[in-house]
């Protein structure tokens, strides 16, 4: 989707937007916390959501709630809120984690810190699944 010169100072003068142009829209690291704990805590709409933000879907797409919030939510059950504030693409990417150069002990605590968390989502998978089968 492409935005014309007035769409994109439509969305530029919404505190949400950190910086807009015809292509992409980066949303403030609030907006998408906010947006997140609204979703699954209040039980709002994606569209809904946008819409109390001040923005017009009829400019952004039908689609982009749905999208955004879907990713963000992802990132922020993966990475916890701080995935949210981090930039996770681009020159300004803090990149993959590095392994080269860690001491034996700094490398073991993070695999260690991996098993316990794919044990955890292995669990809550194993749960899902249980109550899905009831």
């Amino acid at each position: 989707m492409k935005f014309t010169n007035e769409e994109v100072l439509e969305l530029r003068k919404n505190p949400n937007v950190v910086k807009c142009s015809q292509k992409a829209v980066t949303y403030s690291k609030d907006f998408k916390l906010r947006a997140v704990k609204q979703y699954l805590e209040e039980n709002l709409s994606r569209a809904e959501i946008f819409r109390i933000a001040g923005f017009n879907l009829g400019v952004l797409g039908r689609n982009i709630p749905k999208d955004r919030i879907s990713d963000w939510k992802y990132i922020y059950r993966t990475y916890g809120e701080i995935g949210l504030s981090t930039d996770r693409r681009g020159s300004n990417s803090p990149g993959r984690p590095r392994t080269k150069g860690l001491m034996e002990k700094e490398r073991m605590e993070r695999l260690e810190a991996e098993v316990a968390y794919l044990k955890a989502e292995n669990d809550f998978l194993r749960q899902l699944r249980a109550k899905r089968a009831e």
